[in-house]
């Protein structure tokens, strides 16, 4: 993992009329006029630059600096949920060994925004078995954007912050034919992994492809155990094309295929025979656009999501179901910049419409009885458009960043079948509804000589999800509870405080990072004792409601250490609260955590011991399911080696996670599901040139 501030990416658009762009350089003036406070562009900060730098983490994947990327990695070819969760920032809600839920602040994919390359996907399954991190692999993606907090608003509407997954593109590098193959191999689950890309650029034209695929028996936690039900099987396909038309001006393509089947979730009551996602986007780009109007991005994207979810291999189930979901989303997104001597601005008109819909039929043992069927989505539609601003403001000895987001949101309930069902608690329910959303941030920054500061307030909002709006009897295996969705709900609302003092040297670099969210119209299930359960078992029903209030902290201290040339130590340890109005323990908030490695990188050879840990869960609330998670401490170790033969490149890296077989689980891992127990891997890395 790296940390590193990024310099603006080349902006993107589609190819127009020239009476478009002029239309287009119009509204941008007239938005800047009238909206004269905004937030910066992630922009490359020269030395002695006060420019502002974001509460940003940069999670580097892969890049074409290097054929091979890999010994800047701990574990090559391990899923991108790994790579997220060995940040410093995102902790996962693991359900089975697949498609883990990304958690920022304390806070998972309701409150945050998930995007690709910035497009808008959201998932298909009513259990969030399909976050957006699952339908894209290492092998495509350069780096992963996690934004903190309002910080996040250029890709949303965003409580806790955003994450923004950058496909890989050769971008016209002067290459030529460059690919590689890859295969790894783990004995924790017996993963089979092998992939391999081809890609072909010039100055004028580039041609990305890459394939991997991923199968995994159950695996075994510490001690031996097998956990049933977390086997996985899947592949992934993509491709992206770029062509230059002039220097000025260049038009590009991707497409993701993505499909995972035979999905085992040990925690929960069923399983995915098959989720599966189309992913496309063209893109135009014109550097130069209107006087002082640079970067004309435009993208247009669409995405298809297919999500099925059964229990026919799970034994002595009380009545068989199937649930498949089905969502569709397509946007757009257009973003120029403007800069003189004091001011960056960035400019962005996004949106997109998305259509969710899931069901669920369940099949009576007694054939002489009816099967019943229910519509836990109700094919709902979701208009959303926006328009984000960016200033970056240089001051004498310092700078500020001033940011806006203004959205309109409409919800449709389309099928008259589940609007009539929701209608059964809610008869005055309209079928349509439109929210305004809205977002504002300032952040201040300054360099003391080997000091800086970095402080800032934010208020956002965001809308209830499809969920929490408009499902219908959805079963959460975690506190055992049906939930039904509230379409009246008010929109959740956060105040944000963040702080951040680093103290860097040559050798020697300390950070102290905090922030505190008081949310108020905090969304969460409450029990509604009149309501029976649909789901056999089940201990009762709950409703999205409004809390009067929540709060939530996040503090967090880092430290790294030059100890020789060859040889680096780096620690992080932090404290996490969220509490409501009435005192009671939030779900899902962290305990103490900490973790270290000691890396070791010399010519072609690399290694590394990391150990990672928590205290024990004292804050936890069993209202929603928790209970008190034991403290555990973990450790693996992982080396290294290049070789050369002329151009071409061969690494090899060898490795154990959980070194001593421990035995435990998170906070985050649901109904106490085990990790995995010692588990050797190995992968193997051919790049031709």
């Amino acid at each position: 993992m790296k940390i590193k501030i990024m310099g603006s990416p080349h902006c993107t658009m589609l190819a127009g009329p020239k009476q478009l762009s002029l239309l287009f350089g119009m509204l941008c003036c007239l938005s800047l006029a009238t909206h004269g406070h905004a937030q910066e562009r992630k922009v490359e900060v020269e030395q002695d630059s006060v420019l502002p730098i974001d509460l940003l983490e940069v999670i580097v994947i892969s890049s074409h600096k290097k054929k091979l990327e890999h010994n800047a990695h701990t574990k090559p070819l391990s899923t991108l949920d790994e790579y997220l969760e060995a940040s410093q920032k995102v902790n996962m809600i693991k359900r089975g060994a697949y498609a883990w839920e990304p958690v920022l602040n304390d806070m998972s994919s309701e409150r945050l925004a998930i995007t690709i390359d910035g497009m808008h996907i959201l998932g298909a399954c009513t259990d969030k078995m399909d976050p957006i991190t699952s339908y894209v692999d290492v092998s495509n993606l350069s780096e992963a954007h996690v934004s903190s907090g309002q910080q996040g608003a250029e890709y949303g509407n965003t409580i806790g912050g955003a994450i923004d997954l950058k496909v890989e593109k050769s971008n016209f590098r002067p290459t030529d034919w460059v690919g590689s193959v890859e295969m790894g191999g783990e004995s924790g689950n017996n993963a089979q992994i092998i992939g391999g890309e081809l890609n072909y650029s010039n100055e004028r034209f580039y041609f990305d492809t890459d394939v991997i695929y991923r199968k995994s028996e159950n695996y075994t936690a510490g001690g031996g155990e097998e956990v049933l039900f977390s086997q996985f099987e899947k592949y992934n396909v993509s491709a992206n094309a770029g062509y230059k038309f002039s220097d000025d001006q260049k038009l590009s393509a991707s497409i993701i295929f993505d499909e995972a089947q035979d999905v085992g979730y040990p925690a929960l009551a069923m399983d995915v025979s098959l989720a599966r996602a189309f992913i496309g986007s063209v893109s135009w780009l014109q550097n130069d656009f209107l006087g002082r109007f640079t970067d004309w991005e435009t993208k247009l994207y669409a995405n298809t999501i297919t999500h099925i979810m059964d229990d026919t291999q799970r034994p002595s189930v009380p009545i068989h179901m199937d649930m498949p979901g089905w969502s569709d989303t397509y946007g757009y997104f257009s973003q120029t910049k403007w800069k003189n001597e004091r001011h960056q601005v960035l400019l962005k008109l996004d949106g997109y419409y998305n259509r969710s819909l899931a069901e669920m039929t369940m099949y009576p043992n007694d054939p002489n009885e009816n099967e019943m069927f229910m519509l836990t989505w109700p094919d709902v539609r979701t208009f959303n458009s926006g328009f984000y601003a960016g200033d970056v403001i240089q001051l004498k000895g310092s700078s500020i960043k001033l940011a806006t987001r203004l959205t309109v949101q409409n919800f449709n309930v389309a099928d008259e079948f589940g609007l009539n069902s929701l209608r059964i608690f809610y008869p005055e329910m309209a079928q349509h509804q439109t929210r305004f959303l809205k977002s504002v941030s300032a952040q201040y920054q300054t360099n003391l000589k080997s000091w800086h500061f970095n402080g800032g307030l934010s208020y956002g909002d965001r809308a209830p999800s499809v969920s929490e709006g408009f499902g219908f009897y959805l079963f959460n295996s975690f506190d055992n509870h049906d939930y039904i969705g509230d379409p009246d709900l008010k929109n959740e609302k956060a105040l944000e405080g963040n702080a951040k003092i680093a103290f860097k040297k040559a050798d020697f670099s300390l950070g102290l990072e905090g922030n505190y969210f008081h949310m108020t119209d905090y969304i969460i299930g409450e029990i509604d004792p009149i309501l029976s359960v649909m789901t056999i078992g089940a201990d009762g029903v709950k409703i999205y409601k409004n809390l009067e209030n929540a709060d939530l902290y996040n503090v967090s201290f880092d430290g790294e250490y030059k100890i020789l040339p060859a040889l680096k130590w780096w620690g992080v340890v932090s404290y996490h609260r969220g509490t409501d109005q009435e005192g009671r323990n939030l779900p899902f908030i962290s305990p103490f955590a900490y973790g270290s490695n000691v890396r070791y990188s010399h010519k072609t050879f690399t290694g590394t011991l990391a150990m990672r840990g928590a205290g024990q869960q004292v804050n936890f609330n069993p209202e929603f399911g928790e209970d008190k998670t034991d403290a555990y401490t973990v450790f693996s170790l992982t080396l290294g080696k290049q070789f050369s033969f002329g151009l071409d490149e061969l690494y090899v890296k060898l490795g154990v996670e959980n070194i001593f077989d421990a035995y435990y689980s998170t906070y985050s891992d649901w109904k106490n599901i085990p990790r995995m127990g010692r588990n050797f891997f190995a992968t193997v890395s051919y790049a031709i040139n």
